[in-house]
């Protein structure tokens, strides 16, 4: 029975557009954990217990998490379901420190990446280094995620801009790109298309094929130990995500005095970025040293302003 509730649950969130490949599974494992018992409703003896053999903090409050979502679902149509409280196990997870280009950083980057040559295992003709090199200046200069460049297809590059399809949170989205991405970004297409390949992505490994993630994390290891931006213990560290960082606080130094502009620009922010919400948009927006000075400069004029 309560299996069977685990499934329709899933069926109703899944037809909302949610994936719960994850959730799904820790679903089942405590349905089983609970019918084991030969319990067939939700007690919160059992959720805690259940959750509390996560290995860590973040693992136990985010299995108690999803059973709370699961017991409201089935508690509104049967009270038999108690809703255990999400406050036995609390945990705040840390974001890292990001690592904020300077353009400096972004030019040695790509640079570097245009010098890489191929390992022992790739073809010697290796496409590797223009492929790789016209990555991190798309990164660079869209703020598009990592994962985003790297399953563009070449129908997605369109007179217009990149079509993203699908993303993080299952929306489409049309990234429109500056001149001179569009001149760099066609230069390495017209080199892209007489790669020998049937593959129909965009950025392709020396050997045709979809670019792996893992695969281009390491290169990009390479990369910046090549370009000596390697960060000392304790420091953030550079990231393929810190493009994206870097570009969300460099727009918002473009960003208008007006108050009210300012909110236009946060919203066309988001929006741009594929943010689901403008509070996720706001995290990304760190304190970098330009950005203090202004601060600094708006408060000291603040402060002139209401003494005068």
């Amino acid at each position: 029975m309560l299996m069977r509730a685990v499934e329709s649950y899933l069926a109703v969130r899944r037809a909302a557009g949610y994936k719960l490949d994850a959730s799904g599974s820790m679903l089942r494992h405590f349905a089983r954990f609970a019918m084991d018992k030969g319990e067939c409703f939700i007690r919160c003896e059992t959720a805690i217990e259940w959750a509390g053999e996560g290995p860590s903090p973040g693992q136990r409050a985010r299995r108690l998490q999803i059973v709370n979502y699961l017991a409201r679902y089935l508690h509104a149509e049967d009270p038999r379901h108690e809703i255990p409280s999400r406050s036995v196990f609390v945990y705040k997870r840390q974001r890292p420190t990001p690592f904020i280009y300077a353009q400096a950083d972004i030019v040695r980057l790509v640079h570097e990446a245009a010098r890489l040559e191929p390992a022992r295992s790739e073809p010697a003709d290796s496409s590797l280094p223009l492929t790789f090199s016209t990555l991190l200046s798309l990164l660079a200069s869209t703020g598009l995620r990592t994962r985003e460049a790297m399953v563009l297809c070449l129908d997605d590059v369109t007179s217009e801009g990149l079509l993203i399809r699908e993303t993080k949170f299952r929306k489409s989205r049309l990234v429109p790109l500056h001149d001179s991405a569009v001149v760099g970004l066609q230069r390495y297409l017209g080199r892209r298309r007489r790669f020998s390949t049937s593959d129909d992505h965009v950025f392709v490994s020396p050997w045709g094929r979809a670019l792996k993630y893992g695969y281009v994390r390491k290169k990009f290891r390479q990369v910046v130990k090549q370009a000596g931006l390697e960060s000392s213990p304790g420091q953030p560290c550079p990231q393929l995500h810190s493009f994206r960082h870097t570009f969300a606080v460099r727009a918002l130094q473009a960003c208008p005095d007006d108050r009210d502009r300012i909110g236009q620009h946060m919203l066309a922010l988001s929006t741009y970025l594929g943010h689901a919400r403008v509070t996720d948009t706001y995290w990304y927006l760190q304190a970098v040293p330009e950005l203090m000075v202004d601060i600094a400069h708006a408060s000291e004029n603040f402060v002139k302003g209401e003494m005068s």
